[in-house]
């Protein structure tokens, strides 16, 4: 018997840097509205004679931004630690409970309309009752909210993967009389990665809405919510866009370490092969 040739994929010259190219030019339309949507806003304000409460110049937030850098990245750290706490322990609770649930089915069926029920509260009902529970200036009752917002997307998908599997892939591990836990660890698990990780990208901007919420209803005063309501409570409004600015980078950031964990954790899948290749 002669083995077959292993194929071997070979990288055209000069596909790196097209690849890059295609990146970098499927960048340029977003790029070019946000360049366009900060000119009209500017210009807008002017012909308008938009008063500086409703909403300030792009070119004075900028200012404050930079004049003020130190302490708003200060307390944009200080919000994100509440943010990805939340998040490591909401999005940690959804998977240990979706993995229970897919494998005695039973009490998933008890448990998810529970799961709903607590998804429909609006979040803003929950933050006063958690910061009740633990002290207001510490950062438990922040991570609690957050965790609270970022379970029932991780959950879901989690349970979706994990029972969305395909039923010849289960009658090959039976032929093979794999228990339970080899169907999960090299079946279900794998089949659930995609799903895990799409749930964990709207988990973190989630988590960094829950944090910023959350510290409305009381905080420290270094944390970046308690900073932007204060400032527009003293009409300091360029300093509560700034602050909003800053939240809105760390969330960016956040959403991208997600990706580029996917990319590497489940490099191996069909849909992150594609992206690559193209």
């Amino acid at each position: 018997m002669v083995d077959e040739p292993i194929p071997v994929e070979v990288i055209p010259r000069g596909g790196l840097g097209r690849s890059v190219g295609r990146r970098l030019r499927d960048w340029i339309p977003a790029a070019a509205v946000l360049v366009l949507g900060l000119v009209i806003w500017q210009e807008a304000i002017r012909v308008f004679h938009i008063q500086r409460f409703l909403l300030p110049k792009p070119t004075s937030i900028a200012s404050q931004f930079w004049d003020d850098r130190s302490n708003l990245w200060h307390a944009g750290w200080f919000t994100f630690q509440e943010a990805l706490g939340g998040f490591l322990i909401g999005s940690g609770l959804a998977v240990l409970l979706a993995l229970v649930v897919a494998r005695w089915k039973p009490l998933g069926r008890a448990l998810l309309p529970y799961a709903i029920a607590a998804n429909a509260i609006p979040i803003i009902a929950f933050a006063p009752i958690m910061n009740a529970w633990f002290s207001p200036l510490s950062k438990s009752s922040k991570m609690a909210v957050a965790a609270v917002l970022c379970f029932f997307p991780v959950f879901v998908n989690m349970v979706r993967g994990l029972t969305s599997v395909r039923p010849q892939s289960l009658e090959l591990m039976r032929s093979y009389a794999a228990g339970e836990i080899e169907v999960f660890r090299r079946v279900r698990v794998p089949n659930a990665l995609p799903y895990l990780f799409t749930a964990l990208k709207v988990a973190s901007v989630l988590a960094m809405i829950g944090a910023i919420v959350g510290e409305y209803f009381g905080g420290s005063l270094d944390a970046l919510g308690v900073q932007i309501k204060d400032s527009v409570l003293e009409s300091r409004y360029e300093e509560g866009w700034a602050a909003i600015l800053v939240a809105s980078i760390l969330g960016i950031a956040f959403y991208l370490a997600i990706v580029a964990v996917e990319r590497v954790a489940i490099s191996w899948h069909p849909s992150i092969r594609q992206k690559e290749g193209e």
